[in-house]
């Protein structure tokens, strides 16, 4: 990981985030780029104004973090979308990775529209971390969410190859669903049929995860299979806090192209409930579905 681009709007959720790239940056060897996107739809004699005020504070944050945490660092200031400015700036940095702080929680504004998170995740092109605990050193633990497709195979190797994942226990959890358990209770079925049933619908889980762990090829991962009882988002959410996880890693992308054009439901739910870094991962460019 060469390049990391850090959105900050200067707010203490963004400050987060800084602290979580400051780390990796050191960590890596890698170039720290702050991002600041002054928003284009205003007056422009406000727009200015802010661009000069911006401009001030990342001179003066860029000279810290060079001067006092020997990090390598740039900034540069963003006039036009807040989002996709973002993503945009990353991709002309050639960035391996963008960081930016949790989403303040508007309930209106974000059933709505959507998070912040959300919004930026939609327009990157390239790994999203989203520091939302609080930065103590490199991942210890991590959980990786698979629903066992291809596109789960490209998040780990993503991960992997970013280095995020050298040095933490990771657990990989897939949580399962059985179109014929939601009928269960409807049957006229004893209980022991009905357990007899979904020890099956989880041993056949389990022998899924058992042939994707063998494509992937990756030692030392520990799997978790749990059944879909309710909401996969809010499963995968208690999991990580369960486990005391750091870090959690997601695609982007479900197994059709309609679950991506939602950038996924389960996705969407993590990053809305996570207390947890998130580390959300799109599909190949080259895939017709991105």
């Amino acid at each position: 990981m060469k390049s990391i681009v850090v959105a900050t709007d200067f707010s203490v959720r963004s400050d987060r985030a800084i602290r979580r790239a400051k780390l990796l940056a050191r960590e890596f060897d890698s170039k720290l780029h702050l991002v600041h996107v002054v928003d284009d739809d205003q007056p422009q004699m406000i727009v200015q104004a802010q661009r000069e005020a911006s401009t001030k504070l990342l001179e003066e944050l860029t000279h810290t973090l060079e001067e006092i945490d020997a990090v390598k660092c740039d900034f540069h200031v963003v006039v036009g979308n807040p989002f996709i400015g973002i993503t945009q700036a990353a991709r002309n940095l050639g960035a391996d990775l963008i960081v930016i702080g949790p989403h303040r929680r508007q309930i209106l504004r974000d059933i709505l529209i959507g998070t912040t998170a959300e919004r930026t995740i939609r327009t990157a092109d390239r790994p999203v971390l989203l520091a939302n605990g609080v930065p103590t050193g490199s991942y210890r633990q991590a959980l990786v969410a698979t629903d066992l497709s291809v596109y789960s195979e490209t998040t780990i190797g993503d991960a992997r190859s970013l280095g995020l994942l050298d040095h933490a226990n990771v657990s990989l959890l897939n949580v399962f669903s059985d179109p014929g358990s939601a009928l269960l209770n409807r049957a006229s079925l004893s209980d022991d049929a009905k357990q007899s049933y979904l020890a099956g619908a989880r041993n056949r889980a389990q022998n899924e995860v058992a042939s994707f762990v063998d494509r992937i090829n990756v030692d030392g991962m520990s799997t978790i299979v749990k059944p879909a009882a309710g909401d996969i988002a809010s499963t995968i959410c208690d999991t990580a806090n369960g486990l005391s996880v750091e870090l959690i890693v997601i695609g982007t992308c479900g197994r059709s192209a309609f679950a991506r054009t939602l950038m996924g439901s389960v996705t969407e739910g993590v990053l809305r409930d996570s207390d947890r870094d998130v580390l959300a991962i799109p599909p190949p460019q080259n895939d017709t579905m991105s």
